[in-house]
């Protein structure tokens, strides 16, 4: 299986789990009604509409920013697929994967609902953290596999570097 197909696939299986979980957190399980849910001893749902950017920054109240927002992601989204089409990589073609279905995801949100449903929430006592969802865990996770792609990718040219006839590396 080459990179970019791992990438696309990853992508559309990233995308259906966000939006099955969210139509399921919304329609199904009915959380706007419910209030806070206790799911585990340090994780709950509960829902918040983000407006704005990761982390809930960069709120949008109006039509304009919602849709400003929403030409970001398609712009973003394009720049990603382009780069993962050209990806060998298998690794930085996860993470592009991830990020892709996990913008794509919460770009669907925007249009649809008018903002991003968010749900889970982790806490430990007094604690807690954002409040989030599928999606954005994927791109969190996205970027975490490029990074470790750079580094890696960083290491192993030094390593081919080192082995190259006539390089020294003793001092």
């Amino acid at each position: 299986m080459t990179a970019t197909r791992l990438g696309v696939i990853i992508t559309l299986i990233t995308l259906v789990l966000d939006q099955a979980s969210k139509l399921w957190v919304l329609f199904s399980f009915d959380l706007p009604l419910k209030g806070r849910v206790a799911i585990a001893p340090f994780v709950d749902f509960v829902m918040v509409w983000n407006r704005g950017i990761s982390y809930g920054l960069m709120q949008q109240d109006g039509d304009l920013g919602r849709w400003l927002l929403i030409i970001v992601t398609v712009i973003a989204v394009v720049f990603l697929a382009n780069w993962l089409r050209k990806e060998d990589g298998r690794i930085n073609a996860a993470g592009l994967g991830l990020i892709i279905g996990g913008a794509v995801g919460n770009g669907i949100d925007r249009v649809v609902y008018g903002a991003v449903a968010d749900f889970v929430l982790l806490h430990a006592g007094n604690f807690e953290w954002y409040v989030f969802n599928i999606a954005d865990a994927a791109i969190v996770v996205g970027v975490v596999f490029l990074l470790y792609g750079a580094l890696k990718i960083g290491r192993d040219d030094e390593r081919s570097r080192a082995e190259e006839p006539g390089t020294n590396t003793t001092t």
